[in-house]
């Protein structure tokens, strides 16, 4: 079955960037919106198989409420018919997510290019994301190097904390159930809880520990447990303890040993209860202080980190801290669990001493547990207290309120309270270039140095044509165009009687006409040229012939003008229209002038004289008393 170029008319489906266990991961372009997606589409050849289907949904629907910085945000989501003709044609459900550039974790690690604070780093991006979706009620269930990419931008340096594929999440409220009633174990091996490998209900704490196995393989090169089938190293995270990661490295701290071997505790109970005492507790590994041990493995690492220096008064003296001595010889088997007695041995038969050499010995015993309690109760109160000293506070500060401020403004203020601004662009009905929120939100306490994300307006998703441009300049309208984020293509020159010449006359799309921020609009420019119509039998009263060819003619275009002339016709009725200069359909100029010939009666001729026969007289002398004669007279 082939992919299809185009889904639902809207996302075009390009390169191939990655497969998984039912899904495949496309680039694609958004013809709609004009951006760059990336879109998880259901693998066709498992396209009819309705659990599969039913757990893609799930995904769509556990992530579409999810809105963090560390989170692969979600679009939207769909389903792509196959072959509409075809009643029980495949249905392709897809998810469409925003495009990531950078790498994976999983590339990271086999590369070797993370450092310890990297790991570290990454790990509290990790820990972040999970702290709000275990927050929002949902475990992802599923995490590994795989599914965690670092951001990188134009020149390659790698920057933020992507979390993705919640393709086996589950609410909190159903993950116990779910997990019961199938015993289904679901996740990858080597991150896989100990809850998850035994078929157990999964909650929070079980993303903890397969986040802690990712931070172990981050630190020491290897993921914690390893095998040469999935059964084998299920088995070990259920039943062996890890192994402690700087055997491998041996640039981690004892800090962070004991941190990871408590995050890797079998027991959940004795794990961190939620992502956030992990970040803290990983950001105060970062500085050499150990967290609370609550499991025995993550207490014999804490015993090993040296101390700090303690006060003066609780100094013990050489003769107590001397090497192979009673005190050193008792605090030993105290820490590592033993009896508070000495290694040499007692005498066999006590009764043989003499009495002054057993009250000595008596004092001398008494003294030295006095001695060694008030140094093991020194050194302990001073071990625990350095044990469990808190960090020294951290100085915070509030987000301000930056809503409807300009990018610049809110950048600089934010830096000049200590802050570290990063700027993200989304559609929004506000302005373009002002800020619409922050995170974390105003208000909020943060310390010095945290990043904040300061989401600003690129303007709406959809935009107006406006309505109102005939008849102006078309680099008036292309500049108004373009600041609406439309593109303008090449213009097209159209006829107009009403447009005057070079001005707009209309657009495509219309004016008027919501359309996707970046659509290609075209604008029609008038050319200042008109179609002559006919003037022909537009009335049939010769009084009104006039008015008719007038309206005609400004119907067209106002610009034209007309002027009459009488021919005689003796065929057409007098008044009628017998001609016109510009015959119909020449395309003229504006501001041309047409003559229309009407017909005019022909003249009525003169009846001809009446004609009697004259005789003309011979040229002779007239006679002068000889009277002329009439015409026709003799």
């Amino acid at each position: 079955m082939n992919i299809p170029r185009v889904l639902n008319n809207r996302y075009e489906i390009g390169e191939l960037l990655g497969r998984g266990g039912m899904a495949d991961v496309y680039k694609a372009q958004d013809l709609r919106l004009g951006r760059t997606v990336a879109i998880k589409l259901l693998r066709a050849d498992v396209a009819r198989d309705s659990q599969l289907q039913a757990r893609f949904r799930r995904e769509a629907q556990a992530v579409a409420g999810l809105n963090h910085p560390s989170i692969v945000a979600v679009y939207d989501t769909g389903e792509h018919i196959m072959d509409e003709q075809v009643r029980d044609s495949a249905h392709l459900p897809y998810i469409v997510m925003e495009c990531v550039h950078g790498k994976t974790l999983r590339e990271l690690i086999r590369n070797k290019d993370i450092t310890t604070d990297q790991a570290i780093d990454y790990t509290s991006g990790i820990l972040s994301a999970l702290d709000y979706s275990h927050r929002a009620g949902i475990v992802h269930r599923d995490i590994k190097p795989a599914n965690v990419m670092i951001t990188q931008d134009e020149h390659g340096l790698l920057g933020q904390v992507k979390v993705m594929d919640f393709g086996i999440a589950r609410t909190i409220s159903d993950a116990a159930a779910t997990m019961t009633q199938t015993q289904t174990v679901m996740g990858t091996a080597q991150y896989l809880s100990p809850e998850q490998a035994l078929g157990e209900s999964v909650d929070a704490r079980s993303d903890l520990y397969s986040a802690a196995c990712l931070l172990f393989e981050m630190l020491a090169g290897r993921p914690p447990f390893t095998g040469d089938s999935p059964v084998s190293v299920a088995y070990q995270h259920v039943r062996e303890q890890p192994p402690v990661p700087s055997n491998f490295n041996h640039e981690i701290s004892p800090a962070l040993d004991a941190l990871l071997m408590q995050a890797l505790e079998k027991d959940r109970g004795r794990r961190f209860q939620n992502a956030s005492s992990f970040r803290n507790a990983l950001r105060a590994a970062r500085t050499g202080i150990v967290p609370i041990p609550v499991s025995p493995a993550a207490t014999q690492l804490a015993a090993a980190v040296p101390l700090m220096a303690l006060p003066d008064a609780a100094t013990p003296s050489p003769a107590e801290t001397d090497d192979g001595g009673p005190s050193t010889r008792a605090m030993a088997k105290v820490l590592a669990g033993g009896p508070l007695t000495t290694d040499e041995a007692e005498p066999e038969n006590l009764g043989e001493v003499a009495p002054s050499q057993k009250r000595r010995r008596t004092a001398w015993m008494v003294s030295m547990f006095v001695v060694l309690a008030l140094v093991l109760g020194a050194g302990g109160f001073f071990g625990y207290n350095w044990i469990n000293n808190k960090p020294p506070a951290v100085q915070q500060v509030s987000v301000p309120t930056l809503t409807g401020v300009a990018l610049d403004t809110a950048m600089l203020q934010l830096e000049d309270l200590g802050m570290v601004p990063k700027s993200t662009e989304e559609f929004s009905t506000e302005p373009a270039g002002v800020v619409i929120r922050t995170f974390p939100q105003a208000n909020a306490r943060v310390n010095l140095g945290a990043d904040i994300e300061v989401f600003v307006s690129k303007g709406p998703s959809e935009v107006m044509i406006p309505k109102e441009i005939a008849g102006r300049t078309e680099p008036e309208i292309r500049a108004n165009l373009i600041a609406l984020g439309l593109t303008v293509k090449d213009n097209d020159m159209v006829q107009s009687g009403e447009i005057a010449a070079a001005l707009v006359v209309t657009s495509d799309p219309a004016p008027g006409e919501t359309v996707p921020v970046g659509t290609a609009v075209t604008l029609k420019i008038s050319t200042g040229q008109i179609a002559m119509p006919s003037l022909f039998d537009l009335s049939d009263d010769p009084a009104g012939v006039a008015a008719a060819v007038t309206a005609a003619l400004h119907k067209v275009s106002p610009f034209l003008s007309v002027t009459f002339d009488e021919a005689e016709n003796s065929v057409v009725t007098p008044g009628l229209v017998t001609g016109q200069s510009i015959p119909a359909g020449t395309v003229v100029a504006q501001n041309s002038t047409v003559v229309v010939t009407l017909a005019k009666a022909p003249a009525t001729p003169e009846p001809p004289p009446t004609t009697e026969a004259v005789e003309t007289p011979t040229a002779k002398p007239r006679t002068p008393d000889k009277p002329t004669q009439p015409p026709g007279q003799e």
